[in-house]
């Protein structure tokens, strides 16, 4: 007998939150989010990776919507928004985040990033101080240029929409989670659906840009520009992870003003998603402005 306990899926991660889906103009993208959480609570905005989806915090909403007003979106580009067809770089993504803002009434929030939704971030409290609280920061990026980082990313997601048998969707997962249990069948269903989407090839390559030298130079937050940044951030390290993200995760809390680090073993980019346990309690004491206790 299968131990019902055991089974993990997105819908299991948000059975007993109330939520919703829906669609908003921000600044003629139309978006896809869910938002969950008291409408007057302190609001939590949060922005996942390279071709991602609002998915990737389905174990994170539940836990965070008891005490905040919680929005995951699907970036331009990206998940089930608009694709308009032009090269998706920061500056990009960090409009379409302050116009879903703006659409939704969120004068400022705290934001939540991992990997690109992590630069993104970075890229939008440098641009707008005022509009940011408090910043969690996963598997961070923007800081380093590694071509062969970059070029297995193009290689993987070309792949993955040239040919989004099942197996091409679940290396996406290969740099993203640890351990092949939290590789679970939703994921890989949700991103698979994604990428038989019309059109998807040309968004892609759109996406996939800032993998390109050139482009990722442009594009980077400086020392000096994190040096700005006065909200307090949390950033989390995963040693297990490629070394990027933990080079630059150290670098940034060195150099920002108000920063702390966590550091969690046996993860990858999704901490919050394969340690819930941990990320869950230290994250919501930190967004709540209390002492962080790993």
């Amino acid at each position: 007998m299968t131990d019902k306990d055991s089974h993990r899926s997105i819908w299991s991660h948000l059975l007993r939150t109330p939520f919703k889906q829906d669609w908003v103009d921000a600044g003629g993208v139309s978006t896809r989010y869910i938002q969950a959480g008291p409408a007057d609570a302190p609001k939590v905005v949060m922005i996942h990776g390279t071709s991602s989806s609002w998915e990737a915090f389905c174990a994170t909403i539940e836990s965070h919507a008891k005490h905040f007003n919680c929005y995951a979106l699907d970036l331009v580009g990206c998940g089930f928004s608009d694709k308009p067809d032009k090269p998706y770089e920061i500056p990009v993504y960090v409009e379409h985040v302050r116009a879903f803002m703006d659409a939704l009434g969120i004068q400022h929030a705290s934001l939540i990033g991992v990997s690109l939704g992590a630069w993104v971030a970075g890229r939008f409290a440098v641009t707008y101080p005022e509009r940011v609280d408090r910043m969690t920061l996963l598997a961070t990026s923007g800081m380093v240029v590694n071509k062969e980082t970059m070029n297995r990313t193009k290689g993987v997601r070309g792949n993955a929409v040239d040919d989004p048998s099942w197996e091409n969707i679940e290396r996406v997962f290969d740099s993203i989670l640890f351990d092949k249990k939290d590789r679970i069948d939703d994921l890989v269903m949700v991103r698979q659906t994604i990428y038989r989407q019309p059109g998807i090839k040309t968004a892609m390559n759109n996406v996939l840009v800032l993998q390109e030298p050139e482009v990722r130079e442009r594009n980077l937050v400086t020392e000096d520009e994190w040096r700005t940044v006065k909200a307090p951030l949390l950033i989390w390290l995963a040693p297990d992870d490629n070394p990027d993200y933990l080079v630059t995760g150290k670098r940034i809390a060195e150099v920002a003003p108000d920063a702390r680090t966590v550091e969690v073993t046996g993860v990858k980019h999704w901490t919050h998603f394969e340690r819930p346990d941990i990320f869950d309690r230290v994250n919501i004491a930190f967004l709540k402005g209390e002492d962080v206790q790993p």
